[in-house]
């Protein structure tokens, strides 16, 4: 990334069945417990999910995506995910604007996640957007049998 870029300047776009090569890399490199491909294929067919991927400006390469629900008035993040030579550059607080912005425009009561209770940098992430934490999964996942804690953020009115 140049000094000009940002992560502004990356190109923000709904992810399809030609990007899940480049989603399951990234999987792969962030997760301990990755989604296998067909978990992507799926969410690209369920109405209520969302796949988005942000591009690099020039090659077009995806450097970070998201993955949530929008159903009725509740939003779910499932995954954000950055290649790691790509994070600490402000992609991951782009995608959760943009998951807020779609959050106002689907009028959402509430947002909520799951996040490892040993992934801090992603927990303190969330926290700067105003998630507070409202519980604890037990051993939630079963990679690890590691607790979850569950978060979640209700928007302003």
């Amino acid at each position: 990334m140049s000094d000009q870029e940002g992560p502004d300047d990356y190109v923000l776009a709904s992810g399809t069945e030609a990007d899940l090569d480049a989603v399951c890399a990234i999987e792969r490199l962030s997760s301990p417990s990755p989604w296998p491909r067909q978990a992507f294929v799926d969410e690209l067919a369920r109405p209520w999910a969302r796949l988005e991927v942000l591009r690099h400006p020039a090659t077009g390469r995806v450097a970070a995506f998201c993955n949530y629900w929008l159903v009725a008035d509740e939003l779910h993040i499932l995954n954000v995910a950055v290649l790691p030579e790509e994070r600490r550059r402000g992609h991951a607080a782009r995608l959760l604007r943009h998951i807020l912005e779609q959050a106002a425009r689907g009028k959402v009561r509430v947002l909520s996640l799951e996040v490892r209770v040993s992934n801090l940098a992603a927990a303190n992430l969330y926290r700067k957007f105003g998630f507070r934490e409202v519980g604890l999964r037990p051993k939630y996942y079963a990679d690890s049998g590691e607790d979850a804690l569950l978060m979640d953020l209700e928007p302003p009115t």
